[in-house]
């Protein structure tokens, strides 16, 4: 599917939540949805600041809270502390690099076995889960070998 689809999708449903789109907001959904690198807050502020001087990091902020409230963004916590953002809802898992960070999506069946799992064994009423995956990108492997 296109950005431009998804980002009409996106509209719509933001449209019957109630949220009005502004071009802040939009500026901001069109970007995450153009990006596959899961930027930060920061990330998206200095990418569009210079459309936007008046915005702050505040305002990305709090328009990736409604965006997450609406469904339409993920925020992947990492123990840096830094959080970022990934648009891309549909189910799929990350793998990140050890060396400069980055995170790209791989594709798995669904482990939905191991929410039953943990479901019987707890009795945890299970929400969905997270699987990542670290090691050494290709490019920083690339240069360690040198």
């Amino acid at each position: 599917m296109t950005t431009a689809v998804h980002l009409e999708q996106a509209l719509a449903k933001l449209k019957t939540t109630g949220v009005r789109m502004t071009p802040q907001r939009h500026a901001i959904l069109s970007y995450l949805l153009d990006t596959m690198t899961h930027p930060t807050a920061d990330d998206i502020y200095r990418a569009l600041e210079p459309r936007f001087p008046s915005m702050s990091v505040a305002t990305v902020y709090n328009n990736l809270k409604v965006f997450i409230e609406a469904g339409l963004v993920r925020e992947l916590t990492y123990g840096d502390n830094s959080s970022r953002f990934d648009a891309d809802m549909s189910e799929h898992y990350h793998a990140q690099c050890e060396i400069c960070g980055r995170i790209s999506d791989f594709e798995y069946p669904p482990l939905h076995d191991v929410e039953e799992a943990a479901r019987n064994q707890t009795g945890f009423r299970v929400k969905g889960h997270r699987l990542e995956v670290y090691g050494v990108c290709a490019d920083c492997a690339q240069v360690s070998t040198h």
